[in-house]
This record gives structure tokens, C-alpha cells and sequence, in this order.
């Protein structure tokens, strides 16, 4: 009988033990920054389509850290940001993460163990940052008339398809591993390495969708993957179908955006545009040409609010508050992405100057995109 007990209570011990492992819902970050005495370290949550302070530290000569937070319900993405520097890296599970870096390299040679997609990600982030040398090194070139045109043209693309090869070995090796999902929407010069209307490239974002879709279903970034694949299809006719059945996602024309505005609201371009033409507009208030732009919206505003005509206006501003103060009495829609310049989703609008804007008509249709400004009445006249 006593050996009876003492197995049972061996077994308890260990049911316990699993109960207990299992019920586990927080992840850990921690390590060491070296030559960080007295600068503030902080943690942020990378989601779609905005960045969130989640904690912060004051490191002392020690450089130790420390951040315990409730784990994601599904694998999402993070950074540590020490002044202008950041370390990519993702949760997908109750993981504990360790960082040892330096303060002056803090971006490019820091380690990592206890996850294998924060390792692959930083292979991705260091063939980025490659690709962008070599692109800023090559437009010197160019711009010292060193390199003829065509030339100029085939190196940025050799760099491009360079990166490329490093991202889709991650892509197609596991493409539902978050470090698939950050190889596919990093950026080269605010604009995405992978074409989403290439044919070739929208082959990756159909086979991160498809994954996403099956092992993330309720996952906002498996929805956000599962508009842009349809986008894709959409444009791409011969693409080969994705099978994305199993995701009650509404079909749409354009690449859904929701952004806080000034008032930290955040407010979908789908909501907006439901039965209205809409002009989307990619700006910034710091620049020369902002006033007279928004004069020329406010007439065109006046005269056509009131047959529907609503306007989305996205800033990239880098200082939040100069952009509330000179959006605050602008009567239309004003939201602005904290990512400023290395937005994502200006990216896939592939928005390459400012301003940049587009046409919506009533039924959600992206029907232009403005070249020129001179004829935008009568672009929007031609939607109302």
C-alpha cells in the first residue's frame, strides 16, 4: 500500500507539474547590453499597422534586462529600441528569449538564443540592411554619374533579387513561421522588397497566406495576408489560385487601412468608404506644399461632401504633435501612421513620393491613381 501511495503521489507530482507548465501564459525577454549605462531601453508590440510602447527600462553598467508580459494569443512581432537602434524579434509561444548586445552595434551584432525564428530574423534583417548599403552606395554612384542609367538599374536589381534569395529560403522552408511573414513585408527604400503585383513574388504572399490561414485562422495578420493575396489575384489573373476557404474574410479592391486619428481612434478605410467615393491621400504635414494641398482639398470638400465625397488623408510625419496641431481643424478624415516613412502599409500602396493619392468609387472599386493634381476635380467628379 505505501509503495501505491508513494507512486500516486509521484504521478500528482507530475500531473501537477504539466498543469501548471501548460497553464503558463507569459513570455520573457532578457539579457545584457554592454556600454548602456543610464540609457532608457524600451519594449514595443509591432502590430499591423502601429507600434506600441509596452515597457521601458533604465539600464545600469550591468546592462541587464528583464521584460515578463503576457504571452500573444497568436505569434506576433516586437522590438527592443535603445535610441535609434532596434532589435526585431517575435513571440510565438510561453518562450523565454536571450539578447546579448552592445550598445553601439545594437542592431546588427547582438546574439540571440531560445527562439529560432528570432534567429532567423535577424539573418533577414542583416540581408536588409546589406541590400540598403549597397542600394545608398550605388545611388552615390549614380548620382556622380560614375554608372550609366541601365547599369545603375541592373546592380539595385541584382541587390533586390540578392535579398530575395536569403528571404525565401525562410518563406518556402516554413511559411508559417513569423520569420517568413517579416522576410515578406521588409521594405527597400519604404518600398517592399517583394512585388505584391509580380507574379513571381505574389507566389510567396499566397504561400505565407495559405499558412497563416490555416494554422492562425482568427489571426488579424492571417486576414491582413489573406486581402492582400486576393488583392494579388485580382490583378494577377493567371496567378494560380490560393485556397483560402476557410477565412470569413469580405473581398475588397483595396488594401484595407486602420490608423488612430487625432484623437487616438482608430478609423478602417473600409468603414469609411461604404457607399462613398473616397480619396486616399498619402501626406505629410512638415513639407513645404501641405497648406495649399489641403486648401485644394478643403474646396474640393465643400463643394462635394454633401454628394458623398469623403476624404482619407494619411500622414507620415515623424512628429505626431506638429501633425495634430495642423490636423485638428481639418474637417475630414486625418489618421497618421507612426512608422512614418518606414510605413508598411504606404509600401503596398507603393507610394514612392508624397503626396500620392487615389480614387475610390461607391462601390469600394480603386479606380485611379492620381498623376495630376490639376485634374483632380475632375477625377472625383467622375466617381460622384
Amino acid at each position: 500500500m505505501k509503495q501505491i501511495s508513494a507512486q500516486f503521489s509521484v504521478i500528482f507530482c507530475v500531473m501537477l507539474f504539466l498543469f501548471t507548465s501548460c497553464g503558463k501564459s507569459e513570455f520573457t525577454v532578457k539579457g545584457v547590453v554592454s556600454g548602456a549605462d543610464g540609457q532608457v531601453m524600451y519594449l514595443e508590440n509591432v502590430g499591423v499597422s502601429a507600434v506600441t510602447l509596452m515597457d521601458s527600462v533604465k539600464l545600469t553598467a550591468s546592462g541587464k534586462f528583464k521584460f515578463t508580459k503576457p504571452r500573444p494569443a497568436y505569434p506576433d512581432f516586437y522590438q527592443l529600441r535603445l535610441n535609434n537602434q532596434l532589435i526585431n524579434f517575435s513571440v510565438d509561444s510561453t518562450e523565454t528569449i536571450s539578447f546579448v548586445a552592445d550598445a553601439g552595434t545594437f542592431a546588427t551584432s547582438y546574439t540571440v538564443e531560445g527562439s529560432e525564428n528570432c534567429k532567423a530574423i535577424k539573418a533577414i534583417t542583416l540581408a536588409q540592411l546589406d541590400a540598403n548599403q549597397a542600394i545608398v552606395r550605388l545611388r552615390k554612384e549614380y548620382e556622380a554619374k560614375q554608372i550609366a542609367d541601365t547599369a545603375y538599374r541592373n546592380k539595385v536589381l541584382a541587390v533586390a533579387n540578392a535579398y530575395k534569395d536569403v528571404a525565401l529560403k525562410y518563406i518556402y522552408s516554413a511559411p508559417m513561421s513569423t520569420a517568413a511573414y517579416f522576410a515578406l513585408f521588409q521594405q527597400i527604400d519604404g518600398l517592399l522588397f517583394f512585388d505584391l503585383y509580380d507574379k513571381q513574388d505574389s507566389k510567396a504572399y499566397g504561400a505565407v497566406a495559405t499558412s497563416f490561414d490555416h494554422y492562425y485562422p482568427e489571426s488579424s495578420r492571417s486576414k491582413h495576408l489573406h486581402n492582400l493575396a486576393l488583392q494579388s489575384m485580382k490583378v494577377i489573373r493567371a496567378q494560380r489560385p490560393v485556397v483560402l476557404d476557410d477565412i470569413n474574410t469580405e473581398e475588397i479592391s483595396f488594401l484595407d487601412i486602420a490608423l488612430p486619428d487625432i484623437h487616438g481612434n482608430v478609423i478602417k478605410l473600409s468603414e469609411v468608404a461604404k457607399d462613398r467615393p473616397v480619396l486616399i491621400n498619402f501626406t505629410a504635414f512638415q513639407t513645404e506644399w501641405s497648406p495649399a494641398l489641403n486648401m485644394e482639398f478643403g474646396d474640393l470638400y465643400t463643394k462635394y461632401h454633401s454628394k458623398g465625397l469623403e476624404i482619407y488623408q494619411i500622414s507620415l510625419d515623424s512628429d505626431s504633435h506638429f501633425w495634430r496641431n495642423g490636423a485638428s481643424n481639418l474637417p475630414w478624415v486625418c489618421v497618421r501612421d507612426p512608422q512614418s516613412v518606414y510605413s508598411q502599409i504606404a509600401g503596398l500602396y507603393n507610394v514612392k513620393q508624397l503626396p500620392t493619392l487615389f480614387i475610390l468609387d461607391r462601390k469600394g472599386n480603386l479606380v485611379k491613381r492620381v498623376d495630376d493634381i490639376k485634374k483632380l476635380e475632375s477625377d472625383v467628379k467622375s466617381v460622384l
